[in-house]
């Protein structure tokens, strides 16, 4: 491209669409997020990529690319750093590489399309976009085309229309938008709209990042939207983003759940559990440095309130069991508690598929977790560790516990216990 009579790089390119961007009273509360990390022409890159704090570009793609698309672009691949999708939503890649890169992306696109009307930015061909995921987190678009995923038969291999249900664990290190799920509504007649390579995603790069450098880019980005917000404000300009909700992201409990049963599960030597596990610090997080490797008896006790319905417990015992495929516990003790103890059921490493699959019974009365403490006592249960999922609207108190306690609490904010550790979860990310 010339300016002028100079031929312009895609070096110069991006710069200048990062300047054009910066200067737009529409992204005053972006800029910050955009001068965080590096951006780099890369001629390895297919099309773009970034791993949360940096960003590549590929040359030849970039080379292709309109002003306003790579623009556009540019949005997109910092839209992943302000809502911290690679270090969120690490355990989305872990499952299914394909379908993790979409959800971010159905995210992500709409909102570049609703913020530029005017076509001051335009995203480059292949772009994610679906009417019915507006407003909804990447979790939530996840859910959905796993469960649309799991509806359909499987494509015959050499199908010609490429669409279809294909396996999103497929993919070659999860990068690229791939191809998922049909939509079902069919609007149009339309292609797949999860069709498409507009970036990849460097999952692998975010899981690079030292505990060190993620904490400094959590603070990085805090900063960047305080900044940006109040830069806003003194403009005048209306900030369409939940500032509030991006300045306290949801914990990823998944990651908190695995470090607490790593950790205390360790050994019956629990002197180190007032030692605070400094990765979890600035999310409020305390947790212990772990001991050995000696796992022997793990305890759930799950609430049979009806506010925990059973895709949020199979959620979670899938959670469970994939963390002691890894620690391999002796046995994981499973109860079932209201007001008394309905359930008991015991699982050893042979039979935890059947843990995963287990039926919450139909609630009633009140919730007492003390019932669960007294059945311990008891039934002399002494497990190295429990984990108790709750909605946390109980009557009495938090019980007294003969291990450490973990409390997985489901949309309430509000329940604080007492005793052991706690973890909040909003039922629309599980």
């Amino acid at each position: 491209m010339l300016l002028g009579s100079k031929m312009l790089t895609e070096e110069d390119r991006l710069t200048k669409a990062v300047v054009r961007i910066l200067g737009e009273p529409r992204y005053i509360a972006l800029a910050g997020v955009l001068m965080i990390g590096s951006k780099t022409i890369d001629d390895d890159v297919s099309t773009a990529c970034t791993n949360g704090r940096d960003e590549k570009y590929g040359r030849a793609f970039v080379a292709g690319l309109t002003d306003p698309e790579l623009r556009g672009l540019v949005l997109h691949e910092n839209y992943h750093k302000l809502y911290r999708h690679l270090t969120t939503w690490k355990n989305l890649w872990d499952i299914a590489p394909r379908l993790a890169n979409v959800a971010c992306d159905f995210v992500i696109n709409l909102k570049i399309i609703d913020e530029n009307k005017d076509g001051f930015a335009v995203l480059p061909e292949g772009g994610c976009i679906d009417e019915r995921f507006r407003g909804m987190s990447a979790a939530e678009v996840f859910n959905i085309l796993r469960e649309e995923q799991s509806s359909k038969p499987k494509p015959r291999r050499g199908d010609e229309s490429g669409q279809g249900g294909g396996d999103p664990d497929e993919s070659s290190g999860g990068e690229g938008s791939g191809t998922t799920p049909d939509n079902e509504s069919g609007q149009d007649g339309r292609d797949d709209p999860t069709d498409g390579d507009l970036d990849e995603h460097d999952w692998e790069g975010a899981n690079e990042l030292t505990p060190d450098e993620m904490n400094e880019l959590e603070r990085d980005i805090d900063e960047a939207i305080r900044q940006g917000a109040l830069t806003a404000g003194k403009m005048g300009v209306n900030v369409a983003r939940d500032i509030e909700d991006l300045l306290q992201p949801q914990v990823n409990w998944r990651e908190v759940l695995r470090e607490f049963v790593k950790s205390t599960c360790a050994g019956k030597d629990f002197s180190t559990w007032a030692r605070p596990n400094r990765r979890f610090l600035g999310q409020g997080v305390y947790l212990p440095s772990g001991i050995s490797e000696n796992v022997e008896e793990l305890l759930l006790a799950v609430d049979t309130s009806g506010s925990i319905g059973q895709r949020e417990l199979t959620l979670f015992l899938t959670e469970v069991k994939a963390i002691c495929d890894t620690v391999k516990p002796d046995k994981v003790r499973l109860l079932y508690w209201g007001h008394t103890v309905v359930g008991d059921e015991s699982y050893d490493m042979e039979e935890l598929d059947g843990l995963v699959n287990s039926t919450k019974p139909r609630g009633g009365g009140g919730t007492d977790v003390e019932c669960v403490t007294k059945y311990m006592d008891e039934n002399k249960i002494t497990p190295q560790a429990a984990i108790v999922l709750t909605d946390g609207d109980l009557y009495g108190g938090w019980g007294k516990w003969n291990c450490p306690v973990l409390w997985t609490i489901l949309d309430n904010e509000d329940a604080n216990p007492d005793v052991g550790k706690r973890v909040h979860i909003r039922t629309r990310d599980m």
